[in-house]
């Protein structure tokens, strides 16, 4: 690999060969290629011409008997032309074979951490380790052995980095592997992802959720690895864009990592090619400043492709998507914190009506925001800025023409209201006042960062909302969350009502008061919606689970259907606006109970057929899903089945649904029986089977 050279005494080279094989070597010194040169070398090159220092320079100066000199230094050399030279470098520096300066103070077990790192606890660090300045790590991760952080690097929870060196700026993602890895300038590793041995991952380098790198794959710099893929060759050369731009509700991102404003002013640039020069769009955002963020750059995009711009600011997404369909605006932006992690951020594009955009048109975004076929205003035709007041009193005046408001008052209903810090609280507390109801709320005003996100946020609020309906002794508790899309309910005892459950029971509710001849409910619904709709004559229409195609499905059949839920306490009532509204939905339940006589949602509950729903989820490479999809297809056809959504298989004791998810390598399975063991029955068996086949 090097040089071999031999000095004398006065420390003049006597002798070199430049990279010899074994049975040339004369001598333990090696060349390390660090020359300093007089401007007199210079006279033996012709200008134009190649030359090599060892082959055609030094050979001659030898030849002339010129000053070539040579200095024989003391420590540590390694050539770092190759990638594992590269790594073994750091792990001879991390094992003191190196007089380096390492930053960050020196602690137990060789472990360097900068001053500005934030370690959180529970984090397990083996040294020898270097975490460097404004780094964190998050409880739950592991760092092992010869692992360097470099500056502003964040490592999730549970995420575990193995003898990898990561460059400033990289994200690591929960749950993710990295074992022997080098791991460029600002890249972002998702969750679950794995880089094995070897592997090299080049700057602003994007790997999605759930993808595995195998050992030794390079890619290079500013590519994206969609998510669930399984890389086993080299990525040079094409970007490799990410399968899609939608996910389930718009346009997802990490905050500020991957959701930046770049990233958004494209994504609006995109969006205002499609709708055209001159189109209205209405734009509305979350309270948290991340949203205020996005939501400019959102405009500046907009404005660039000349659309012109109504910004409603801060404002529950219900009433914008309300606010849009009544505007004559061509379409809306409403930017949120995502409903499920409070690192992401959602950017959702609509119609005019005020849906989600349904999938051709979200191609035809796709196809511009890929391709940068953008329309680009001059500047005599750049769009403008307006900033629109908004009040409740419009919103609240209609919510009141679809409920029967004498029948709320007359029963006067005791409601434990919790609007979990969430946009719904500028709202909801005065619409169920005009209802007439006896109201005590809990986390009614906006406060973004406390709103609860995550599954176990939720839990918590649930609980605490149980605890308060039986101290102040309500008749029903609310908790309203998801910018105001979504609502979960507890009976007067603390009760919470399954979200299935409560999907049921405002169909029964509905039919029962007439309110209700047709609803549309997702193929996961429980098949004891069809049996209650048999009591009261009225009909049931099974659809996809997606909101884009619950949207689509309410603004197409706004004169047909009178209420669509889906099983995650979500409803839309397509004459009020065709979208998710959890506002109007608490509004119609309370006056559902008033119109049924029931004070009780637990007798309501009781009156629903028993049922046992279970669902699974299974992760399944992206390449094997189609080919899985085929053979439970072909199984299906032998017997009873239905492919609204997936394959749903039919047995004399219940049913089994498998649906692909459409953005993630993932494969949800639900399964309804008589009896909890034999749903659960169901659940493991296709689980089982699904994980044969992509093994």
């Amino acid at each position: 690999e090097y040089g071999v050279v031999i000095t004398d005494q006065d420390s003049r080279i006597r002798r070199f060969l430049e990279k010899p094989d074994w049975s040339q070597v004369f001598s333990d010194t090696i060349n390390t290629g660090i020359y300093i040169l007089e401007p007199e070398v210079l006279a033996y090159m012709e200008l134009g011409k190649s030359y090599d220092w060892s082959q055609d320079i030094f050979p001659q100066l030898l030849r002339e008997r010129k000053p070539l000199l040579g200095y024989l230094a003391t420590g540590y050399w390694c050539d770092v032309g190759s990638l594992q030279a590269y790594r073994q470098a750091h792990y001879d520096a991390l094992r003191g074979k190196v007089r380096l300066n390492i930053p960050g103070e020196r602690g137990e077990d060789e472990i360097w951490v900068h001053p500005t790192a934030r370690i959180e606890p529970g984090v397990r660090i083996n040294g020898p380790a270097v975490i460097g300045s404004h780094a964190t790590v998050r409880r739950g991760a592991v760092i092992e052995e010869f692992t360097v952080l470099g500056d502003s690097c964040i490592v999730e929870r549970e995420a575990e980095v193995h003898g990898s060196i990561l460059w400033n700026g990289a994200y690591v993602g929960d749950r993710v592997r990295i074992d022997g890895a080098v791991v460029g300038r600002n890249c972002s590793i998702d969750r679950g992802s794995e880089l094995l041995e070897g592997a090299v991952i080049g700057d602003r380098t994007h790997i999605q959720r759930s993808s595995l790198v195998f050992p030794h794959i390079k890619i290079w710099p500013d590519k994206t690895v969609e998510a669930g893929a399984r890389v086993t060759e080299s990525l040079v050369w094409g970007p490799r864009w990410s399968r899609t731009l939608f996910s389930e509700g718009g346009v997802s991102g990490l905050a500020n990592i991957e959701m930046t404003p770049d990233f958004a002013t494209k994504l609006a640039t995109a969006y205002g090619s499609y709708l055209g020069r001159g189109a209205t769009v209405i734009t509305s955002r979350d309270a948290h400043p991340t949203s205020r963020m996005i939501k400019r750059a959102l405009a500046s995009g907009l404005m660039s492709a000349g659309v012109n711009v109504q910004d409603l600011r801060s404002i529950p997404v219900s009433v914008s998507r309300f606010l849009l369909a009544e505007s004559g605006a061509r379409g809306g932006v409403h930017v949120r914190i995502s409903p499920h992690d409070p690192r992401m951020i959602t950017v959702e594009l609509c119609n005019a009506k005020g849906a989600i955009l349904d999938k051709n048109a979200q191609r035809k975004v796709e196809n511009i925001f890929f391709r940068e076929d953008f329309v680009r205003a001059d500047f005599m035709g750049v769009g403008t800025l307006e900033y629109v007041p908004w009040t409740v009193e419009r919103y609240t005046e209609r919510l009141t023409e679809l409920v029967d408001c004498k029948a709320c008052h007359d029963s006067r209903f005791r409601v434990m209201l919790d609007c979990a810090y969430g946009g719904a609280s500028t709202v909801l507390p005065t619409a169920l006042g005009t209802l007439g109801c006896d109201l005590v709320t809990l986390n009614g005003f906006s406060r973004p960062l406390e709103e609860p996100r995550t599954a176990e946020e939720k839990e918590r609020s649930v609980l605490e909302l149980s605890n308060l309906v039986k101290t102040v002794e309500a008749e029903i508790g609310l908790l309203v969350h998801n910018d105001g899309e979504t609502m979960h309910v507890t009976d007067h005892t603390g009760r919470p009502i399954a979200d299935s459950m409560l999907l049921s029971i405002m169909c029964m509710l509905a039919f029962a008061t007439g309110d209700a001849r047709v609803v549309a409910v997702p193929a996961s619904a429980p098949s004891v919606i069809e049996q209650i709709a048999e009591g009261f004559r009225g009909r049931v229409i099974r659809t996809k689970s997606d909101p884009a195609a619950l949207m689509g499905l309410a603004l197409a059949d706004r004169d047909r259907i009178d209420l669509i839920g889906d099983t995650e306490g979500r409803f839309i009532f397509p004459r009020f606006h065709p979208a998710f509204d959890a506002m109007i939905s608490s509004a119609k339940l309370i006056e559902y109970m008033a119109r049924s006589g029931k004070r009780r949602l637990a007798d309501v509950v009781a009156l629903v057929p028993r049922y046992h729903l279970r669902r699974a989820d299974v992760s399944c490479p992206w390449e094997k899903k189609g080919e899985i999809m085929r053979r439970l297809t072909e199984e299906a056809e032998q017997g009873r089945a239905d492919f609204t959504e997936g394959v749903k298989v039919i047995t004399d004791r219940g049913w089994v649904l498998v649906s692909p998810d459409a953005f993630e390598p993932t494969f949800h399975i639900y399964a309804e029986a008589g009896s909890p063991e034999h749903a659960t029955e169901l659940i493991v068996r296709f689980r089982e089977k699904i994980e044969t086949l992509c093994s």
